[in-house]
């Protein structure tokens, strides 16, 4: 399981959100692209990106910082928010970003999600948020009423290269992670899944690679909150990994 910190941008600044809320913002730095270097030097081999003004508005909306981000690091970055179309997932790949995370589309437009995935073999995601067990779109604004286990096979068949399942009432809460609905979800797709939303600490990082079956974890506000140490969170990350021979 590898971990990898956040960067949620909003108005080109690094910030976290309660339950996805933007009356409830908590700004960390004004300067995302050092928030990045300091991650890769803590270890980090994939930064995850959220531009948040682009999951509502629809497009990218923090293009500056995003490109910034990219251009100062040498690890991977994912990018969500915004991407509704071949030409969004196309023109953050040109940004220099290695995977892309669909959200709405994937629930409001399959059509359009199945060609990104089709175009982009290998550097598609599919983003699952949900609340309640309903899948949530449009920032989180919205409830679908299909479930995460629902969403998550249809898309099987092409291939994501992970899936990002997010328990909003956990999100920005410090409230631990749903690793029960994680895991679950994990034994029942073949596409690697990640956890998202409520680390609050070095316990729930462990209880995540005891758990078993995910990929990897995705860590915001408790690296901010200084309640996970990134560098601490890796080593432990690699030493479960099972030795060769």
């Amino acid at each position: 399981m590898i971990i990898i910190p956040a960067i949620d941008l909003h108005q080109g600044q690094v910030v976290r959100l309660k339950k996805g809320r933007f009356d409830e913002v908590t700004t960390y730095s004004t300067n995302p692209a050092e928030i990045a270097r300091s991650f890769q030097d803590d270890g980090a081999r994939r930064i995850h990106v959220v531009d948040l003004d682009g999951s509502v508005a629809g497009r990218g909306m923090n293009i500056q910082a995003i490109a910034a981000i990219c251009s100062c690091v040498d690890v991977e970055v994912e990018l969500g928010g915004g991407i509704r179309s071949v030409e969004d997932a196309r023109r953050a790949i040109d940004l220099g970003v290695s995977h892309v995370i669909l959200g709405t589309v994937v629930a409001r437009a399959p059509g359009t999600a199945e060609a990104i995935l089709k175009t982009f073999p290998g550097r598609v995601g599919i983003g699952i948020d949900a609340l309640e067990g309903s899948v949530a779109v449009q920032g989180w604004k919205e409830l679908t009423g299909q479930t995460a286990l629902e969403l998550a096979l249809y898309y099987e068949r092409f291939d994501p290269a992970f899936i990002v399942y997010t328990d909003i009432s956990r999100d920005g809460m410090l409230a631990g992670p749903n690793i029960e609905a994680t895991v679950s979800l994990a034994h029942e797709v073949k596409s690697p899944v990640v956890a998202s939303g409520g680390v609050s600490g070095m316990d729930d990082i462990r209880a995540l690679l005891d758990a078993g079956r995910l990929f990897g974890v995705i860590v915001g506000k408790a690296i901010y909150e200084g309640r996970v140490n990134l560098r601490e969170a890796v080593r432990l990350s690699l030493e479960s990994i099972p030795s060769q021979g």
